[in-house]
């Protein structure tokens, strides 16, 4: 069975870019178009990872990762920001609110997958 991962971001676009990149790796992928609706499909599928950008309406990136660790079900799944942000600050904010990493766009499809692959064994542990 694929690993399935959740894909947070209120760019369509971008949520294609990322969906291709991961389906391509053999992922399975589903979507939500901000952190609210992410917390929903969450109530809804067991994912194996997420990725969230930062600066969405209705819940930004990093209250959903907050809201994402208070969760028992998702407290240790692993959570990647993907971010234009690159800000020392900005990271430290989502490192403090409990993110796994953080990959600055642009990025390519392939380092995309080999971060995904890194932090999918962390689940295993």
């Amino acid at each position: 069975m694929a690993k399935r991962i959740l894909i947070v971001d209120d760019s369509n676009s971008m949520r294609g870019f990322i969906r291709t990149a991961l389906t391509d790796g053999g992922l399975d992928v589903i979507e939500a178009s901000n952190g609210r609706d992410a917390l929903t499909m969450l109530d809804r599928h067991a994912v194996d990872a997420i990725i969230t950008d930062v600066n969405m309406p209705v819940m930004d990136g990093i209250t959903l990762v907050k809201e994402i660790r208070r969760r028992p079900v998702n407290g240790s799944t692993p959570v990647l920001i993907l971010t234009t942000e690159c800000d020392a600050a900005m990271k430290q904010a989502g490192r403090a609110a409990g993110a796994t990493g953080w990959i600055v766009k642009p990025f390519n499809p392939q380092q995309l997958r080999q971060v995904i692959a890194k932090v999918l064994p962390l689940q295993a542990g």
